[in-house]
C-alpha cells in the first residue's frame, strides 16, 4: 500500500528549529532499493539532492518517470532527485554524503568519496556488516580510506519500500567524531535534521559500534528465525531466537566500546525486530527457504539473491573468536551457511547446550537432561 501521491510528494515546508544548520546539498552514493529511498527521503526535506547510480538506464527512469523500476516498482519518487552515473557530477559542492552501496564496495567507493568530496563534508555510510579479513565496522573501513573527515552511519528499522513511500519510519543517525563540538552542533544532528520529514524521523547517537553491531548481526538472527518459521515452529521459537539474539549483539558492541543501551535501540532492537519477522527480509526468506528444506543453490529459484546474513555470519564469528566471545546462534548459523552442518544436528546443538543463567553475569551453567529428545526434536531438519 502507498500514500496518496499528495502526501508523498508534496510536504509541508520544514521550518528549522534554532541550533544546527541542516546540510543543504546531499550526494547519495548507490542508487539500489535503499540509496534511492533515502535519495526521496532528502528531496522530500528540501534538499538539494544527487543520486550516483552506475545503470544510466536506472538514472533515467529516476529522471523522466520519478521511478526506479528496477528496485522499487512503480513507487513514485520525489521530485527534484538529480539522478547521475557521474561520481564527480554527484559529489559536486556535497556538503554531506549517504554511502548506500553494498557492504562489499564500502572501501572501494569510501576512497573514491574521499578523492572527490569536497573536504570536510562528512560520510555517513548505510551499508550494515563486518568487513572480512579485518573484522572492522563499515564505518572504520571508510575511515581508513578518507581519512580526515567526520564519518558516520544510518540505520534502523528500514525496509526501502515502505521509506521510499512515504510509511512513517524512524532511524538512528550516529557519528562519534567532533567531541570538541558541542552534541547539537555535530555532524550527526545536521544529517539528522537535514532529513528529518513528516514520515521519516531520526534520532540521534554518539554511539557508532552500538549502532553497527545491530546491523551487522540482525541480519544473521534473521536466518535463524526464517529458517524456524519455515520448519513449522511458532512464536515462541521465533521470540527466544530474537531475545537471545539479542544479547549476542549486546556482548559484541560492549566488547567493541558500544553502550548496551544503544543495541536496545533503533539500531539494534529495532532493526532486528523487522528483519526476523518478514518475508521482506532477504535474510530471513532465505532462512525459510532452507527450513522448508531447499539446499543452498536452490533458493530463490536458483538467482543470485545478496544475503547480508550468510557474509556477516562469518565475519562476525571470526570477530567474536578474536575478542574471546562466544556467540551460540551466530556460530549456529555459520555452522549451516559456511559448514554445510546440517540444519537438524545445528539447532540441537544449540538447544540442548549447557543450560546458562539470565543474566550471564550469574556465571552459572549446568548440563542440559533431554539432549537425546532435543536431538529428535530437530530431526526432520535433516531431511
Amino acid at each position: 500500500m502507498t500514500l496518496p501521491e499528495s502526501l508523498e510528494t508534496r510536504p509541508l515546508p520544514i521550518i528549522a528549529p534554532k541550533g544546527p544548520r541542516p546540510y543543504d546539498r546531499i550526494a547519495v552514493v548507490g542508487g539500489g532499493a535503499f540509496g534511492t529511498a533515502l535519495a526521496s527521503v532528502a528531496a522530500r526535506a528540501h534538499r538539494e539532492t544527487r543520486l550516483w547510480l552506475r545503470d544510466e538506464a536506472v538514472a533515467a527512469d529516476i529522471r523522466d518517470n520519478r521511478r526506479n523500476s528496477r528496485y522499487l516498482g512503480d513507487i513514485k519518487l520525489a521530485r527534484d532527485i538529480l539522478a547521475t552515473t557521474d561520481l564527480r557530477e554527484a559529489l559536486d559542492g556535497a556538503d554531506a554524503v549517504l554511502l548506500v552501496t553494498p557492504s562489499t564496495t564500502i572501501r572501494q567507493m569510501a576512497a573514491r568519496i574521499g578523492e572527490l568530496a569536497p573536504d570536510g563534508a562528512p560520510i555517513f555510510v548505510c551499508a550494515k556488516g563486518i568487513e572480512s579479513g579485518t573484522g572492522l565496522l563499515m564505518s572504520e573501513v571508510a575511515a581508513e580510506e578518507a581519512p580526515g573527515r567526520p564519518i558516520g552511519a544510518i540505520t534502523g528499522p528500514t525496509f526501502a519500500t515502505e521509506t521510499a513511500a512515504g510509511h512513517p519510519t524512524a532511524v538512528t543517525v550516529a557519528c562519534n567524531s567532533g567531541v570538541r563540538v558541542p552534541l547539537a552542533e555535530r555532524a550527526a544532528a545536521r544529517m539528522a535534521l537535514s532529513l528529518a520529514t513528516g514520515a521519516f524521523r531520526p534520532y540521534i547517537s554518539d554511539d557508532l559500534p552500538g549502532v553497527e553491531v545491530g546491523g551487522a548481526v540482525k541480519n544473521i538472527i534473521a536466518i535463524a528465525c526464517g529458517i524456524l518459521a519455515g520448519a513449522g515452529f511458532g512464536e515462541n521459537s521465533r521470540a527466544a531466537i530474537i531475545t537471545r539474539g539479542l544479547s549476542e549483539m549486546k556482548e559484541l558492541a560492549v566488547k567493541l566500546g558500544g553502550s548496551r543501551e544503544t543495541v536496545t535501540g533503533l539500531g539494534g532492537l529495532g532493526d532486528l525486530m523487522l528483519t526476523c519477522s518478514s518475508p521482506q527480509s532477504r535474510n530471513f526468506s532465505y532462512g525459510y527457504q532452507r527450513g522448508q528444506g531447499l539446499g543452498d543453490a536452490d533458493v530463490f529459484g536458483g538467482q543470485a539473491v545478496v544475503v547480508e546474513g550468510r557474509h556477516n555470519a562469518v565475519t562476525a564469528t571470526d570477530l567474536a573468536r578474536k575478542l574471546g566471545l562466544t556467540m551460540p546462534i551466530c556460530e549456529m548459523v555459520r555452522s549451516i551457511v559456511d559448514d554445510g552442518e546440517p540444519i537438524g544436528d545445528a539447532f540441537a546443538a544449540f538447544w540442548s547446550s549447557p543450560i546458562g543463567a539470565e543474566p550471564r553475569a550469574l556465571d552459572l551453567e549446568i548440563a542440559h537432561p533431554a539432549v537425546e529428545e532435543v536431538g529428535r526434536r530437530f530431526e526432520d531438519l535433516n531431511s
